[in-house]
């Protein structure tokens, strides 16, 4: 999953001699919150509604409306953006994207290219387009949680036993997170699952695993089974 294949290539940017009110107006066009800065064509900075609401002045100001505009109609978005902003190479991978915005506790980024160029941009709302897309909860099908012996074949074992009962995968995800040594978090999301032997399908599995929860995201029911 590579950040060039979920970014939003339709780049809107300014100039650093645009003026705020510019930059004020595009944001609101298009309903974004940040924009690139460019000078020349080169990433020179970014600029986000929060610089934009910072350099704005205070509603408890004296000024009249026609002084306020024409403030913020004659300072530059070079003088109020971001410099040096945080981008994301274009062949990174998603997860690295996502570990860069929480590490820099920011919520999009420019996407460049190995010259630099901006060529896209990627933020939370595209990320969780991955996550909803990686793991199939689109197909309303059922999630099933297990506590598995980190072994090989352990994984196999469960999903055949789904397979048996008309289960198609549309996920399988493993974590190491928070779990006993020697043990995995597994997450398996199917659908096609013969709904009429559910009940029998939960006792094989509880028989051959630890499971923790199944989410029957079609019929919206839970079914907890260990905290």
């Amino acid at each position: 999953m590579l950040v060039e294949n979920w970014m939003n290539p339709n780049v809107i940017t300014v100039d650093v001699d645009d003026s705020m009110l510019d930059a004020s107006k595009i944001l609101k066009e298009h309903k974004i919150r940040r924009l690139p800065v460019l000078q020349g064509g080169k990433l020179v900075g970014i600029i986000t509604d929060r610089d934009l609401k910072r350099a704005s002045p205070s509603d408890a100001t004296s000024l009249e409306a026609h002084e306020i505009l024409y403030i913020i109609a004659n300072i530059k978005v070079g003088e109020i953006m971001t410099k040096n902003p945080i981008t994301v190479p274009f062949n990174y991978t998603v997860e690295e994207a996502a570990e860069i915005l929480l590490e820099k506790k920011i919520s999009g980024m420019p996407v460049v290219d190995s010259s630099g160029n901006v060529v896209g941009t990627i933020t939370q709302t595209d990320i969780f387009k991955v996550l909803i897309a990686l793991t199939g909860v689109g197909k309303r099908g059922i999630q099933f949680s297990f506590l598995l012996e980190d072994r090989p074949g352990s994984i196999k074992e469960v999903a055949d036993l789904i397979r048996k009962y008309g289960g198609r995968m549309t996920s399988i995800l493993s974590t190491y997170e928070k779990v006993p040594e020697g043990s995995r978090k597994v997450f398996i999301r199917a659908y096609q699952i013969d709904r009429t032997k559910l009940s029998q399908l939960k006792k094989e599995l509880m028989a051959a695993a630890k499971l923790l929860y199944m989410i029957d995201h079609k019929e919206n029911k839970r079914e907890i089974f260990v905290s």
